[in-house]
């Protein structure tokens, strides 16, 4: 009898300043991700510059076990922010200690950031020539303090295949959830989502609300129109007909729903229409032509358009590569589903 294969190992790095939320988000997420036996995915481990109480942003510090050895066993390494980040944050450089404990993780490791945690890559430089996003807030003084990073300010976070960052606070959470859709696919990463009670998807591209962070208080939420989409997907959907189910005209509805998820209905029905095709590629063995249906894509040849868009890849190619991990042992351990470099970016769909 053949035996599973080992987690795949996530080696969080606490640093003085933390922020303890942030360092519970990737404990949260990937210690939820089973697979179809129940046995865990992910092992999730922490060190810091030193083994001992490691000092947080509240009123109590953290102990962890571990020094920065253990970055050498890491499959993936996570930084989460932290607020006391001395010259990393003022000049972009690294001191001694942090530069050495960086210097134990192995070439092909991904790579990790939680909101001010991409200032420890990029002064690394991991960063340099790639995407990466941070803290609308800080984003402009990351600019200017590493050049050679592609700052993008308006997104959620950023995936560049074995390095991702994140905007702030709870946009660590969406990448977590992402890397375990990478990883592991649709059904284990939506798994986890209501383990935890948070939504199972936000795309990457969605802004990060810099200028209205929630819909002012005397306008209706689109939360009906969204449910009403989600039971109708395989179905023609017209603004109009969303609009109508908020009681409210399609200008009106079309401006209250990006103010609310950041982008245009169109979007946010081709990302979940594709979310919905990832569930049947992974779990069924229809035929394309009835996945389109299905999915409201109508045809194969959209179905295929879509799904290439977001994920990188062809239908075909995307049940293969989960039919291959479930038969390894129920996952994608670390190298998950290929990608396009950019990581998922949703077109507008069929709504008219």
């Amino acid at each position: 009898m053949e035996s599973s294969p080992e987690p795949h190992r996530v080696v969080v790095l606490a640093l003085t300043g933390l922020l303890p939320f942030e360092l519970g988000i990737p404990h949260r997420i990937f210690g939820r991700a089973k697979d179809p036996a129940g046995r865990p995915l992910y092992e999730i481990l922490t060190c810091g510059l030193a083994p001992g109480p490691v000092r947080t942003d509240a009123d109590f510090a953290v102990h962890v076990e571990h020094g920065p050895q253990l970055l050498a066993t890491a499959d993936t390494v996570v930084v989460p922010a932290s607020y006391e980040l001395g010259p990393v944050h003022e000049h972009g450089t690294l001191t001694d200690e942090l530069a050495a404990a960086l210097a134990h993780i192995r070439p092909g490791t991904r790579l990790v950031s939680i909101c001010t945690g991409g200032y420890v890559l990029a002064a690394a430089g991991y960063l340099d020539g790639r995407r990466a996003t941070t803290h609308w807030a800080s984003a402009e003084h990351f600019q200017r303090l590493f050049p050679a990073v592609l700052v993008d300010a308006g997104v959620l976070y950023t995936d560049d295949g074995d390095v991702l960052t994140s905007a702030g606070v709870a946009a660590g959470i969406d990448l977590c959830l992402h890397i375990v859709r990478r990883d592991h696919g649709a059904a284990v990463a939506n798994e986890v989502a209501r383990r935890t009670v948070v939504p199972p998807h936000r795309d990457g591209g969605q802004a990060q609300f810099i200028e209205r962070p929630v819909p002012e208080t005397q306008q209706a939420s689109t939360t009906a129109a969204r449910a009403w989409v989600l039971d109708r997907l395989h179905e023609p959907l017209r603004l109009s007909d969303l609009a109508r189910q908020e009681c409210v005209s399609v200008r009106t509805f079309t401006r209250r729903f990006r103010e609310e998820s950041g982008v245009s209905p169109g979007e946010w029905i081709t990302a979940q229409r594709v979310e919905r095709a990832r569930q049947l590629l992974e779990r069924t063995e229809l035929a394309m032509e009835v996945v389109a249906r299905e999915t409201g894509f109508g045809t194969a040849q959209s179905l295929r358009k879509h799904v290439r868009a977001a994920l990188g890849v062809s239908p075909t190619a995307y049940r293969r590569t989960f039919r291959e991990a479930a038969a390894l042992g129920g996952g994608g351990g670390g190298g998950g589903t290929p990608t396009s470099s950019d990581g998922p970016s949703v077109r507008a769909g069929s709504v008219h």
